[in-house]
């Protein structure tokens, strides 16, 4: 038999165009500015496109690490030491830089250990799975996609997936129902956001704590947008988000039994690794049943090395730029609630995602923030809901006040050309709402 692998291929590509679920995001990434970008340049937090500088709000940068003179001045001695990339096989071989970064990064969580890979996407496609085994797994409705696509992965796998909604982290009662479906004996694994990667908001994990360990199931939480901002609570703190950024398990004073966390230095600290913190007999059967540290190539040399030297910032002056960062943050959402625009945002993290009022303006919306000399990240569906889409602004310690105020005035500018969707209620004490949920 003959096969026309043009015309399959053909055919597959039209099948491929045509799934509506795609439609609108393949459209902006196709045709808009502020999508599938070329950057030419930094400067600071100023990029270029084009012939185009703008700030950038769309980095994920939060502490600004990327830009730091000591973080950066380590890479050096490491390449020399290491090379560009030691490629063994973590099963093979490890540099001492990945020891030493699990023995600090335990100390930080205050975890009883730590396995680092490469990716948060790598942890969630092999983990999950063998977390689940043949059980069921329940993930929330809006965790993140690859939270979902590593459930599918256990569910091609045998294991049984279900959904469950929390209202943005706030409600276990549709969990509980569930879980309480579940005959005895059978596993149980919940997969649910940290700090949610769009809306900025913290969960109440103590409460998924308590639903969780009372039906010996394991809590699986990502915290990926919430390592290196949020941490433990103290009478030293000086601002909401608590201290030494150890993420949303230390926030909530919380401890590590029934509960796996999983984060990544790829925010917070701009380099390339993501980690579990676990029990020490889970490390080791992951290190002979995850495939990212069988076959995976391991992280390279600049990222280990900046990892070390990161913590080493961290530890020495995170606080202070936490509460400057915090400080910017407040600056824009004072602005956000003067405008009487609304937004997701409840935690006074630095994730501020603004809804349109019409879907169909975030073509037209995203130009104008452009032409503005702003960057941001477009939220179109299927990204968002329907109802959510607009566009997130990030705000990293490495914004300067003057890019912040060029910022707010955009805003302003913005609300006076297109439909925003307005705030409801007064304004929330997000300072005081974030202390509460910690």
């Amino acid at each position: 038999m003959t096969v026309d692998r043009a015309a399959t291929a053909s055919g597959l590509a039209e099948q491929v165009r045509r799934d509506p679920r795609w439609a609108d995001l393949e459209r902006l990434r196709s045709s808009h500015r502020m999508m599938d970008a070329v950057i030419e340049e930094v400067r600071g937090r100023r990029i270029r496109i084009g012939d185009h500088w703008l700030s950038d709000f769309a980095s994920c940068n939060y502490l600004g690490f990327d830009l730091d003179e000591e973080i950066i001045g380590a890479v050096d001695g490491a390449l020399r030491r290491w090379g560009t990339h030691p490629s063994w096989s973590r099963l093979l071989g490890n540099p001492r830089s990945y020891h030493d970064i699990e023995d600090q990064l335990a100390e930080l969580l205050d975890a009883p250990d730590v396995l680092v890979l490469p990716t948060i996407t790598h942890i969630h496609n092999s983990v999950i799975p063998i977390l689940a085994g043949q059980g069921c797994v329940f993930v929330e409705s809006h965790a993140h996609k690859t939270i979902y696509d590593g459930a599918a992965i256990a569910a091609g796998q045998g294991a049984r997936l279900y959904r469950f909604r929390s209202d943005d982290g706030r409600d276990v009662s549709d969990l509980e129902r569930m879980l309480d479906e579940v005959p005895a004996g059978v596993n149980r694994l919940v997969c649910m956001d940290g700090v949610n990667s769009m809306t900025g908001n913290v969960p109440d994990l103590a409460a998924f704590v308590q639903v969780t360990r009372a039906h010996a199931a394991v809590l699986y939480v990502d915290d990926a947008h919430g390592f290196g901002l949020i941490g433990e609570r103290g009478a030293q703190e000086t601002i909401p988000y608590g201290l030494r950024g150890n993420g949303i398990v230390r926030h909530a004073g919380e401890s590590y039994d029934n509960l796996v966390l999983v984060g990544g230095f790829s925010k917070a600290y701009s380099s390339l690794l993501a980690f579990l913190a676990l029990p020490t007999w889970l490390k080791n059967h992951l290190k002979v049943a995850a495939s990212p540290y069988l076959y995976s190539g391991p992280a390279p040399t600049a990222s280990l090395a900046t990892v070390l030297a990161g913590m080493q910032v961290n530890a020495a002056r995170g606080d202070v730029i936490r509460a400057d960062l915090h400080r910017k943050t407040v600056r824009v959402l004072d602005t956000v609630d003067a405008l009487g625009i609304s937004t997701l945002n409840r935690s006074g993290l630095p994730i501020v995602e603004i809804p349109l009022r019409r879907a169909e303006d975030i073509d037209g919306a995203g130009e104008f923030l452009f032409d503005q000399g702003i960057y941001v990240t477009l939220a179109a569906y299927p990204l968002v809901s329907r109802r959510d889409v607009g566009f997130r602004v990030q705000v990293t310690a490495a914004n300067s006040d003057d890019e912040i105020e060029q910022l707010c005035r955009a805003l302003a500018s913005l609300n006076e050309r297109f439909e925003l969707q307005r705030a409801l209620e007064p304004a929330v004490d997000r300072g005081h709402l974030a202390a509460e949920i910690g």
